[in-house]
């Protein structure tokens, strides 16, 4: 079933140290990011999440997979599964995946362009994980378009 062109989606760049958010709706395509949650010694601060639910009310979750090069499994895509699961069982929402190899190396090309077109603060570590689930939300949506139901010309 396709999803509804209106729904609000969260997306996740995770790691072991931060993890980025990122949100969009549907029916404009575009995903934007919106900050950098810092995980203690105990794991992804869940508490946060929750926090971010609430505030944006999304209909589903995109949680990237960190795959290897060559497409396998590793420790941190099986670190982002577990997350992805607790993230189903906590908030109870449907969870996509996303194939997310690159989306790192395509938000630092990110803070490189602003850079060049006149940004003069240094990026942080926070600035590249926001921006890859950015890139992360933002190849789901390009992956699911909105349908649009057209009336037919009389």
């Amino acid at each position: 079933m396709t999803p509804p062109a209106t729904e609000t989606v969260l997306g996740f760049d995770f790691g072991l140290r931060r993890i980025g958010v990122a949100v969009a709706t549907r029916q404009f395509g575009q995903a934007s990011a919106v900050e950098t949650l810092v995980c203690p010694p105990t794991g992804p601060d869940y508490e946060a999440i929750g926090r971010l639910i609430r505030e944006w009310r999304p209909a589903r979750l995109v949680v990237g997979s960190p795959l290897s090069l060559d497409g396998s499994e590793n420790d941190m895509s099986r670190a982002a599964d577990k997350f992805a699961r607790k993230l189903a069982h906590e908030f109870n929402l449907p969870i996509e995946r996303v194939d997310e190899r690159h989306s790192s190396v395509e938000a630092e090309d990110m803070i490189r362009r602003a850079r060049r077109s006149g940004r003069k603060r240094r990026a942080r570590a926070a600035d590249v994980d926001k921006l890859a689930a950015q890139v992360i939300l933002q190849s789901w949506l390009n992956q699911h378009p909105p349908e649009h139901d057209y009336a037919a010309p009389d």
